[in-house]
């Protein structure tokens, strides 16, 4: 039997979850993992789903970490490469922050396709994680189309 494509969608709460979780009609019908900082999102993955028929096979929460927290990135990479050691995703797609950016690391190392899109909310210059993902990302995406090189990241319109 073939497996279903497995999906871990990640990111920070806040805005990046709120991006993320506009995107979701793009992973109907496959097996979605999802993982954010916030506890408290998992009803309303669970409640969606319910409505839509969504699969969600797991939902996972790491801690918040940012660049200042040295200590918690440290533990929130661990705890992503726990998740990763359990899940095993075959495409990893995030909009972005440090759990988006240690996601498509890990991704790589697993053989996963990984997609980053960055927030809508940088439109002057991308994110520091979405400037040092371009090694890790299969697909590098901007919302905003005077921020896109032809080196990357692409434009492929304003999504979110």
């Amino acid at each position: 039997m073939i497996r279903p494509t497995h999906v871990m969608a990640i990111s920070s709460a806040g805005g990046h979850w709120v991006q993320l979780m506009r995107l979701r009609p793009a992973w109907r019908g496959l097996d979605v993992t999802y993982v954010t900082t916030d506890p408290g999102l998992r009803q309303m993955v669970l409640d969606e789903a319910d409505k839509t028929g969504d699969v969600v096979s797991g939902f996972k929460v790491i801690v918040e970490a940012n660049r200042w927290q040295k200590f918690r990135l440290l533990k929130q990479l661990l705890q992503l490469l726990f998740v990763f050691v359990r899940v095993r995703p075959d495409v990893v797609i995030t909009t972005g922050a440090a759990p988006g950016y240690f996601a498509l690391r890990l991704g790589k190392l697993f053989g996963a396709r990984t997609v980053w899109i960055d927030s809508m909310a940088n439109a002057e210059e991308l994110s520091l994680s979405g400037q040092r993902v371009k090694a890790y990302a299969d697909l590098w995406l901007t919302q905003w189309e005077h921020l896109s090189t032809p080196e990357g990241p692409s434009f492929m319109g304003s999504v979110l």
